[in-house]
């Protein structure tokens, strides 16, 4: 039996092995290690996530989150090591771009443990984001790499894998197995208003929530767009932080939701505005469009597309882009895959061994 150790952290994380780490668990080959670092440590970006997607609960908490960058990467490596001795597992398999993705390459890749990277080859290409620096050097040591899309396909041979010891293998977009799997169990949240047609918002990238002038121009802009529809923004920790700062009058706050409300609220919502690179994608699976509060996306095939909208915390491109996205039809393509990624991975994996 191959035993794999998968280390997440974060939300989106969680998404991504609810389904993987469900089919782990019900296969003879393999068996799997859950290490949660705890880089989301509010229980409503963390443990409900377990509970409602019935994600095998994790054999280790690590309960490392709330530093700086490095510290977090630091402290991750130093607490990962001794699991990963003890462990021995044949694989250690990690999600995305976080910083508990980065520690869990490095700590494995100096232990000589092979390293499975889903969602592989994924690029903004702005090097001040700390999310494509993570991609980046996790991508540069894995064994295995999952690219989501072609352009992820494409990024990683233009970057010269297919002259290295690789296996690249195009799977598909794990979000997007989680995404049709849960529809059918999404669930209205509780203690919330709806009473007319609104947009789901969220921000908590710190480009955004560390810049005071930024998140001034945002919530200007969404202040007005509240006009014409409801604006309801679950609230991030770090964002909640900066609220004295701005002027949320017309916008309903509310609490983190879990996966299964998140997805309510995406199937009826009008559309998105968002600075999260997964909900992005979300919004897409569920044919939603999207206003992108950041200046640059990894997920440019979504703006080549008509659905994304990629505006910064411009006033005037975010109030453009309400316009356009209330006037402009567009039909929706497959980038993603056929939502089977999750038996993509396993079979590849078993394939390789």
């Amino acid at each position: 039996m191959t035993k794999i150790m998968t280390v997440v952290g974060a939300r989106p994380q969680f998404i991504k092995a609810s389904v993987l780490s469900n089919k782990i668990k019900n296969d003879s080959d393999f068996c799997e290690v859950m290490v949660h670092t705890g880089q989301h440590y509010d229980r409503l970006m963390s443990d409900v996530f377990f509970e409602e997607l019935n994600i095998p609960a994790p054999n280790y908490n690590l309960g490392i989150g709330g530093l700086s960058h490095n510290t977090m990467i630091g402290q991750m490596m130093c607490a990962l090591e001794p699991i990963l001795l003890q462990e021995k597992p044949k694989f250690t398999l990690v999600y995305g771009d976080t910083n508990t993705t980065l520690a869990a390459a490095l700590a494995s890749s100096k232990l000589n443990i092979p390293i499975i990277h889903v969602e592989a080859g994924i690029r903004s290409f702005d090097n001040t984001m700390p999310e494509e620096i993570n991609r980046i050097l996790t991508d540069r040591i894995s064994k295995i790499l999952f690219a989501p899309t072609k352009k992820a396909m494409e990024n990683l041979e233009n970057e010269g894998f297919n002259n290295f010891d690789k296996n690249v293998i195009y799977s598909g977009d794990i979000m997007k197995d989680s995404a049709l799997f849960y529809k059918k169990y999404a669930k209205k949240p509780q203690n919330i208003n709806i009473d007319r047609d609104f947009i789901l918002c969220t921000i908590h990238r710190e480009e955004n929530t560390n810049n005071l002038y930024k998140l001034q121009n945002i919530f200007k802009a969404l202040n007005e767009i509240a006009k014409h529809y409801e604006i309801i923004l679950p609230i991030h920790p770090r964002t909640k932080n900066m609220l004295s700062n701005v002027d949320t009058s017309n916008i309903q706050i509310v609490e983190p939701f879990s996966y299964l409300p998140m997805l309510y609220m995406l199937d009826k919502c009008k559309f998105v505005i968002t600075d999260s690179g997964g909900l992005q994608k979300e919004a897409y699976f569920f044919d939603k469009k999207c206003i992108v509060l950041r200046d640059n996306t990894e997920w440019q095939e979504l703006c080549d597309i008509g659905y994304n909208y990629l505006v910064g915390s411009d006033i005037d491109k975010i109030l453009d882009s309400f316009k356009g996205i209330l006037n402009f039809n567009t039909s929706h393509s497959e980038l993603y895959g056929n939502g089977n990624t999750s038996d993509i991975i396993l079979n590849s994996i078993r394939e390789l061994l």
